[in-house]
């Protein structure tokens, strides 16, 4: 069984904390970290990088059988959890996806029929994911594409997805960074542009460190005074998408 948790300060962690450090601010004795239902329906109030730095969030990413969710499977999962911005636990995960892995997807991430074919079903796997993300603001590349993946896989095991606030880096490179500052706001371009210690390769964890790194450097910039509105606009439009894909 692939799967593997790690908790505790991590041997090669993503560099954070020096993109953090205009935006860690010190704290009154006391004060809690808010949850993600709380993030999600305070209205954001005071510094919108401040919120989700205080917030524990867990930056996952999806490796798949294909594009669509409910013609494809998840063949990994990858995880990792932040508290008070700081990477504390990593979580990865093989799925049997239950469906032969088409050849170009293969080429794509590496992961072949043999290394899912004794990897456990996702009805085994996604309960443990949610209790390592539980209570955490989710963050994702193109969220849409992860969490379609997460939320179809949650009905199709009557698993129900927790409510959380929800935050695409993608969306909140586009509304953070300047016309013409990167090509694209692919993951790959934008760890180059910012030089995160992870590169991303279509492997699932590689990829949750990669979008740390990103969203480390992104939270920077809003704290310097780039659009203030960005992490705002970001997690509320990708959190109604999670919605709505619970609706549907």
């Amino acid at each position: 069984m692939s799967i593997h948790l790690r908790f505790g300060r991590l041997r090669r962690p993503v560099r954070l904390s020096a993109r953090l450090r205009l935006i860690r601010r010190a704290k009154p004795a006391g004060t809690a970290r808010p949850s993600a239902a709380q993030l999600s329906h305070s209205g954001h109030a005071g510094h919108p990088a401040r919120l989700v730095i205080d917030a524990d969030v867990v930056v996952v990413d999806v490796e798949t059988t294909g594009w669509l969710a409910d013609a494809a499977g998840i063949t990994e999962i990858g995880a990792v959890r932040l508290s008070g911005g700081e990477p504390v636990a990593e979580f990865s995960a093989l799925v049997n996806p239950g469906k032969p892995i088409p050849p170009d997807i293969t080429r794509l991430t590496g992961i072949t029929d043999d290394m899912v074919a004794g990897a456990p079903v996702i009805a085994e796997v996604l309960p443990r994911f949610l209790d390592f993300a539980r209570g955490s603001v989710i963050v994702a590349h193109n969220a849409p594409f992860d969490l379609g993946f997460l939320t179809t896989a949650c009905d199709d095991c009557r698993i129900p997805w927790p409510p959380s606030a929800v935050l695409d880096t993608a969306v909140l490179a586009r509304l953070v960074l300047r016309p013409g500052e990167v090509t694209d706001h692919k993951l790959t371009t934008l760890a180059a542009h910012f030089g995160t210690t992870a590169a991303p390769h279509h492997r699932a964890l590689a990829d949750a460190k990669a979008t740390a790194g990103v969203l480390a450097s992104l939270l920077a910039l809003v704290a310097t005074g780039r659009p203030r509105t960005g992490i705002e606009t970001a997690t509320d439009r990708t959190t109604s998408l999670a919605d709505r894909a619970l609706a549907s």
